[in-house]
Parts: structure tokens; sequence; C-alpha cells
């Protein structure tokens, strides 16, 4: 039997009747000017007003009312650090790469976060596939993490709680999360607590920029019974390239802090 397609509830739906915040977001490129918006909407710059097509695709090219193009990419991982709102200094990607490396993290994941801040770890654990709690104490940073995640394209996919973690250990079901991610002072007292959160075989990723409190970390996850407990400097050394010859740059040394990890086994 045949079906009438504007009446078909399977069929495909149209572009422009899709609520705006479903759309993924894309980058708007010309030159060093960069744009993370939403199809559908509206970005105004200084060579003119971007109407963005709903249905815009990464490739194609936009004009300003004014005429000047700009190139539509796809949003990658690396951009979410550059372009959301800050509300303090968010982790590297570089530091992310270590975190989702060493613990995993894949499609269907739940994760446990706090420290939430801007929300660059949170989002890319998302987009990584898995679903991820974070908890941010300051109701402020917490609401522009939300509005990032928004803009991210992953709002459905991290739940930004506002509040403290360590109250609300209780109310969290056990054996319930397979990563727990902490960027917070008081990482210790919340380590402590990682076997009754993770599932048998669960990491906890710490990260810290100050070696007390990672030494007070390492030392609690050891007293939980935790195994695989290591921790490690995050640093990188740019390379500089020229007719001179070539050799790491005398720029400061790129030390971004201290990552424990350990596991629920």
């Amino acid at each position: 039997m045949s079906s009438d397609p504007d009446t078909d509830e399977t069929a495909e739906a149209d572009p422009a009747s899709e609520d705006v915040g479903d759309r993924v977001p894309v980058l708007l490129v010309r030159g060093d000017r960069e744009y993370l918006v939403q199809p559908g909407g509206e970005q105004g710059t200084d060579l003119g007003v971007l109407e963005v097509p709903a249905d815009v695709q990464p490739g194609e090219t936009i004009e300003t009312h004014l005429g000047d193009a700009f190139q539509v990419r796809r949003l990658r991982g690396p951009d979410l650090f550059h372009h959301f709102e800050r509300t303090g200094a968010p982790m590297v990607p570089r530091d992310i790469g270590l975190v989702i490396g060493e613990t995993g993290i894949s499609r269907g994941d739940r994760v446990l976060d706090t420290g939430t801040g801007t929300g660059v770890l949170s989002a890319s654990m998302a987009r990584a596939g898995a679903s991820v709690v974070t908890y941010e104490r300051n109701p402020e940073f917490a609401e522009v993490a939300r509005e990032n995640m928004a803009l991210g394209g992953v709002a459905d996919a991290v739940d930004v709680r506002t509040g403290d973690l360590t109250e609300e250990l209780e109310e969290l079901e056990d054996e319930s999360f397979d990563v727990l991610t902490l960027d917070t002072g008081d990482a210790a007292s919340i380590v402590a607590h990682a076997p009754e959160l993770l599932v048998e075989g669960g990491f906890v990723a710490v990260y810290s920029p100050f070696i007390e409190s990672t030494r007070a970390v390492v030392e609690a996850a050891h007293e939980a019974g935790l195994s695989n407990v290591r921790t490690r400097e995050t640093i990188q050394r740019e390379m500089q390239f020229d007719d001179r010859g070539s050799r790491p740059s005398t720029a400061p040394v790129g030390h971004t802090g201290y990552l424990t990890i350990a596991r629920n086994v």
C-alpha cells in the first residue's frame, strides 16, 4: 500500500521545521576569523551579516550581506577549546586526549565528572559517545556550561548539575558509572568513594595543577583499593624551525598539570 509523503510519519523531516538547537553546529571561517554557529541562525561579523541556511553543509561557501565569503567547516573537538565561552582556564586538548585515551571513553559509557568549568572536557567526552553527568558549584559557571553544551551540539548528552558532588554521593546509584573524571581541589575525598561509584574495571582520571593535591589523590586511590595507580606530568615542547636550524622553542615549557589514572579492579 502506498503512503502519502505529506502525511507519512516516517517521511524525512523538513530541516526548516527543526528546532535550531537540534542542528549540528558548524564553523564559518575566513582567514583568521572563525565563528561557531548553529545552522538556521544569524552571525554578525565586521564584514557583514551571515545568514546561515538551516541545511548548510561543511565544504560550502556562504556570503555576508556585503558579499564577503566564508567557508563552512565541520566542528572538530579542538574547536570547542577555542570557541566556548570561558569561565576560567579550560582543560587543553592534549590533556583531554590523555583522559579519553587512558580511560578508553567511548560510545555507551556513562561518565561522572566534577569541576565542569567551561565544559570542554564534558563536551569532548560526549562527542566521543559517552553520556556525562557533571557537577559545577558556581551557578553562573554552570549556566555558561549549559550554553556551551548547546553550542557544541551535545546538550542531550551532558547533564550539567549545579551543586557539590561531595554532597550528592549518597544519591548516586552504586556502580553506575564507567569513568569518573575530577578537576577539583577536593578530588581526593571523591576518589575515596570511587569503588562504590564505578563498575568493575571502571577508571578514575584526576587532573590537578598542584603536586600536593596530586599526592593526596594517589594516597586516597591506594587506600580505596584502586589498582594501576599512576601519575604523569602533562608537558609538551613546541618545535621551532627556521633558517638557522631546528630545536625546541625557547618559549616557556608547556607544563599544564598532573594527571592521575586509577582503575576499579
